[in-house]
């Protein structure tokens, strides 16, 4: 999402425009120009490879994970090594058979239709979605009542990627008719480097190791993250006139003021353990009542702050609700009784 830049409406129109355009040039445009997911991008390759060879559409592909890993990315890129025109869509945009039947009936042989967040959309048009998948047609009924009337529409070859940050909410039927499915995994320090490197040049911002390495450590594993940190890091130096001569100390302090702590916790994630640290003793609490404590969508909650937590170790899931870790109450500095918050159980 853009930062704002003014009321001014023009202005923040022009300034999604510039966030877009920045966004565009920092994604790469092949496998080989794609940083880290060693595993997906040879699994990717071969898939691709032997569709061109065989002179036919690739399998439709899912990919898995959380967000900001580069799901639309590698999208873009089955598009254009496959020398196909990539349609968008979004789960959310597909809440009826109608709309899918219209987005369907449109592609051209070979396309590549991209599907975010496939797992929101409609379940009338999940299932029209599995014939389309399988057999390149569609039923349409025509009429209601005892005089409804299905007539089938042949549709052209296509290849389906659909993008879920929740894949266990897809139906089996319609996940099984996937080809291949990818389960992206958060980055290294070392791939987020490469991606703060390589990002850091086409913006034309010149950082020593030592900044880059600093941002990567509060990147959350994540690329697109690296990426905006970066373009704050970028402003803060041009601001204060230090691009020629940047440090770790001008990385800190533009990420500070960004509230990006050392270890890449912002404000959400903080806040999130520190109602359950200190409003609900360390848990157990559920998900719902931490969203409403946090002023925040339980679905934002789970899918973009849980999963960085849980996977450094600072929030459990049990049965019972969320639970912070010794690892949470160190880093905000708050004294704990291991015993009475029942971390044996975990």
């Amino acid at each position: 999402m853009a930062d704002p830049i003014g009321e001014n409406p023009v202005d923040a129109h022009l300034a999604d425009e510039s966030e877009l355009a920045i966004e565009g040039a920092l994604r790469p445009t092949s496998l080989g120009e794609f940083i880290g997911q060693q595993k997906v991008r040879g699994q990717l390759q071969l898939l691709l490879d032997a569709a061109r060879m065989q002179n036919r559409p690739a399998d439709h592909i899912l990919l898995a994970g959380p967000p900001g890993l580069g799901k639309t990315t590698l999208a873009m890129i089955v598009a254009q090594e496959s020398g196909r025109t990539l349609r968008l869509s979004n789960g959310p945009a597909i809440q009826h058979a109608g709309d899918l039947a219209a987005l369907l009936s449109s592609l051209v042989p070979g396309d590549v239709l991209f599907i975010d967040e496939i797992h929101r959309m409609a379940r009338s048009a999940e299932e029209m979605l599995y014939l389309a998948m399988e057999d390149f047609r569609i039923d349409i009924m025509v009429g209601k009542g005892a005089g409804a009337t299905s007539i089938p529409l042949d549709l052209a070859p296509f290849t389906l990627v659909g993008a879920t940050t929740r894949s266990g909410l897809l139906p089996n039927p319609l996940r099984d008719r996937f080809g291949f499915t990818a389960h992206l995994e958060f980055y290294d320090d070392d791939e987020l480097e490469a991606v703060v490197a390589r990002s850091a040049r086409t913006l034309e911002v010149d950082l020593p190791p030592t900044a880059r390495a600093e941002i990567a450590r509060r990147s959350r594993g994540t690329p697109r993250i690296a990426n905006r940190l970066l373009r704050r890091v970028r402003d803060f130096l041009v601001v204060h006139g230090r691009s020629a001569d940047a440090s770790v100390a001008d990385v800190g302090a533009a990420l500070d003021l960004y509230d990006v702590d050392a270890i890449g916790l912002d404000r959400l994630d903080r806040a999130v353990l520190d109602a359950v640290v200190r409003r609900f003793r360390g848990g157990p609490v559920g998900l719902n009542t931490l969203a409403v404590t946090v002023g925040e969508e339980s679905e934002t909650i789970e899918s973009v702050v849980e999963p960085y937590l849980v996977r450094i170790g600072f929030l459990g899931r049990t049965p019972r609700g969320r639970i912070a870790t010794p690892e949470a109450y160190a880093h905000l500095g708050v004294p704990h009784a291991e015993v009475a918050l029942g971390f044996d159980d975990l």
